[in-house]
């Protein structure tokens, strides 16, 4: 049986729906987005949406096999760092 889904467009989540699919609150996530630590997302039409594929592609830089695995990357909490530019990349006055 074909894939209904075949040759369409990759699907794109709201915020609530990119929340469930990652596990954490919508306000969590809208905290990534504002300190600069969460997925990658788009403005379209003033609404912001997540691709499955940029969600899986976040989530899986924390993946590890152990404790002592250093992985391929870090999912940095929803909060400010100090190594982060703020602004895309432009410095506070």
């Amino acid at each position: 049986m074909p894939d209904p889904l075949a040759g369409l467009p990759p699907r794109f989540l709201r915020t609530p729906e990119a929340a469930r699919y990652l596990g954490l609150s919508g306000r969590t996530l809208e905290k990534h987005r504002t300190y600069g630590t969460g997925p990658t997302y788009r403005k379209i039409g003033g609404r912001v949406v997540y691709a499955v594929d940029d969600l899986k592609a976040w989530a899986d830089r924390g993946a590890k096999t152990s404790t002592s695995d250093p992985g391929k990357g870090t999912v940095l909490p929803a909060k400010k760092h100090p190594a982060l530019r703020p602004y895309a990349g432009q410095e506070r006055r």
